[in-house]
């Protein structure tokens, strides 16, 4: 693959890193780090919920800052980088997307389960409406094989996604995995191809790295890792190791590792670390947001949270049934038949 082809670095702190401090974004936060990854040369800043816009509830975490606010904060530091939302059909609605390009977002990044594509056409159509730009993501990419992908993925093109992603929302990827998807998606479809990972089996960087060899032109990144689970593959740190490869991305090395040491590592309620339940979500598979949740299911029922993450794993549990966590931490806290024995991974 030559090099010196243009990576472009999505950042989504304030969207991925949102999971990691429970959704307590100030907005003066949210101001003031939109402006810090300008100076830092960004080419895109995603503003969101952790489960996108209108996921603020009780079911997926209530947040501090609504997102009229939050996206009002992002947009009174930015004229050069452009603002993203992340939008979830069924968690985010038609007048949510309307809101958030009244207030300045013109990146859409319409996401689903892997297999439920279909489910993005009026969204993208809509975004297209509005003259924003179209990002399909497509969840839990590990759940299924690469055709599988590409016909998702098609899906997404043929609805107006000019770039469609691979998304390890589980961190359960491996790097060759990674390259059998990206490569056949670059293969096949006309419009870029990009890629988002999370650290769980601590192969975000690589993963990453293994995306943009395969072709893949768009990345996502946060701050410090910031993120569900275990983290994403840190923006600083991408942006090193593309400059090392050769690659060029137009951020700022110095200016984006003091961001992410001065404004970001502070904040960190849960700094992203590989421990023995974010190991759990990549082991079993599992999304990386189910991670707190878990914790507290946990804490409530006295058992484990690992032995919650692989029953929620072997029941092959997305995005969006975040219920299932307490309904398997209740099971789990029942006595066990005789003879039951212990998890183990």
């Amino acid at each position: 693959m030559p090099r010196q082809r243009r990576i472009r670095i999505i950042d989504t702190t304030l969207r991925d890193g949102s999971h990691a401090v429970a959704h307590r974004f100030t907005a003066a936060q949210v101001r003031d780090l939109a402006g810090a990854l300008q100076a830092a040369r960004l080419d895109t800043v995603e503003v969101s919920h952790g489960d996108g816009l209108g996921g603020s509830s009780i079911q997926y975490g209530l947040a501090a800052t609504s997102d009229a606010e939050a996206l009002q904060a992002a947009a009174s530091a930015l004229t050069t980088t452009k603002l993203a939302v992340l939008l979830l059909p069924g968690i985010g609605v038609r007048e949510d997307l309307e809101l958030a390009h009244g207030l300045g977002a013109r990146v859409a990044r319409i996401a689903t389960h892997v297999t439920e594509a279909d489910i993005s056409a009026q969204h993208m159509g809509l975004a297209r409406q509005l003259g924003m730009e179209v990002i399909g993501f497509l969840m839990l990419s590990h759940m299924v094989d690469a055709a599988k992908v590409l016909e998702q993925a098609k899906q997404m093109e043929s609805y107006g996604a000019s770039t469609v992603y691979v998304v390890d929302s589980a961190g359960a990827m491996l790097p060759d995995d990674v390259r059998r998807k990206v490569s056949l998606l670059r293969g096949r479809l006309r419009v870029a191809v990009g890629f988002h990972g999370h650290n769980n089996l601590g192969l975000a960087v690589g993963n990453t790295v293994a995306a943009v060899e395969e072709g893949a032109d768009v990345v996502d990144g946060t701050l410090g890792g910031l993120g569900a689970g275990a983290g994403n593959a840190p923006t600083e740190v991408l942006a090193a190791v593309f400059d090392r490869l050769g690659y060029q991305t137009g951020v700022n090395l110095y200016t984006v590792m003091d961001v992410a040491e001065n404004q970001v590592r502070p904040i960190m309620t849960y700094p992203p670390v590989i421990n023995r339940a974010s190991l759990s979500l990549g082991y079993a598979g599992v999304y990386s947001s189910f991670l707190l949740h878990t914790y507290r299911a946990a804490e409530r029922f006295g058992v484990d949270p690992r032995d919650i993450l692989l029953e929620l794993g072997r029941r092959r549990v997305v995005g969006g049934q975040e219920d299932m966590i307490v309904d398997v931490a209740l099971e789990l806290s029942r006595p066990r038949a005789a003879g039951g024995g212990d998890r183990g991974i």
